[in-house]
């Protein structure tokens, strides 16, 4: 970066932020993990950012994209995205696209000429803390349950986030009594966790299985991860500029199989790609067919 890093002017946790220092910190953001941050977001980070600042004896933000730009502490710069996105998760989110996924896709997915097509991938990209791709096995669990227990093809779920932080609670599938309460039934509760002390929910292995976590940045190639019949990507191109959803939408296309799914959010849409996929209406919801 071409500007020289400035020292705070006023005590750490102040509201007016360097604009220097800003200016820096928004640019690393931008080019380390693609988040966007408008102007005028100065009180943001500094909230955001104040804990880290002071937790690695860090004295102001021109120092810290220093360290950053250097690139020796993962930790660090784990921690600095983790606290730039809400990482706001719940279970089952919005709920049609797994309602849509039990008793729609899965279904065509195991009928017919599909079964020789070899295992059904589903794809859950910046999974965060792991709330995704477990609802989604459990949809295939609930799927089992209505078929025999049977599956005409296996199902593996790719689960992926930026973050270390973040994957390592996912892989874990730990979860504390707040956790399980955003959008868990008491029933489904019961039949996928253990509960091995009053505070602690495990996931049960035969959730955990089929699922596959790696970090991946989005800005990355996908071509390791191979290609997908579903894709979910919800609530993440909100952080993103526009050439930048475009491109992550264009590489989500070229990751899915002929006439693939992909889940957006509920307030998010193609983009600038509408060109490469169907909107279907789920009633309610909609999602997109990779034309």
């Amino acid at each position: 970066m071409s500007n020289k890093p400035t020292p705070f002017s006023k005590p750490l946790g102040g509201d007016n932020l360097n604009q220097a220092d800003f200016d820096q910190f928004r640019q690393f953001l931008e080019e380390a993990c693609g988040i966007s941050l408008g102007d005028n977001k100065q009180y943001l980070v500094t909230n955001r950012i104040r804990r880290i600042l002071e937790e690695n004896n860090i004295a102001s933000f021109g120092e810290l994209v220093k360290s950053l730009k250097q690139g020796f502490n993962r930790k660090l710069k784990d921690q600095v995205i983790d606290s730039m996105t809400t990482n706001e998760t719940f279970w089952f989110r919005d709920n049609y696209p797994y309602d849509h996924l039990k008793n729609v896709l899965l279904p065509q997915l195991m009928a017919g000429n599909n079964r020789m097509f070899g295992p059904v991938r589903i794809w859950s990209a910046a999974c965060s803390s792991g709330q995704e791709p477990y609802s989604i096995s459990m949809m295939v669990e609930e799927y089992k349950r209505q078929n025999m227990g049977n599956l005409a093809r296996p199902v593996q779920v790719v689960a992926t986030d930026l973050s270390s932080t973040v994957l390592d609670q996912a892989r874990s599938g730990e979860y504390d009594k707040l956790s399980v309460m955003r959008g868990l039934s008491s029933e489904r509760l019961e039949r996928y966790f253990d509960n091995p002390t009053p505070v602690l929910w495990k996931v049960k292995p035969f959730v955990k299985e089929r699922i596959d976590f790696r970090s991946l940045n989005l800005m990355d190639s996908y071509a390791a991860l191979g290609k997908f019949d579903i894709v979910f990507c919800r609530n993440v191109l909100i952080y993103f500029n526009a050439d930048l959803k475009r491109q992550i939408l264009q590489k989500i296309h070229a990751s899915l199989k002929p006439q693939g799914i992909l889940f957006l959010g509920s307030s998010e849409g193609l983009a600038g790609v509408a060109d490469l996929f169907d909107m279907v209406r789920c009633e309610p919801g909609i999602l997109y067919k990779a034309i």
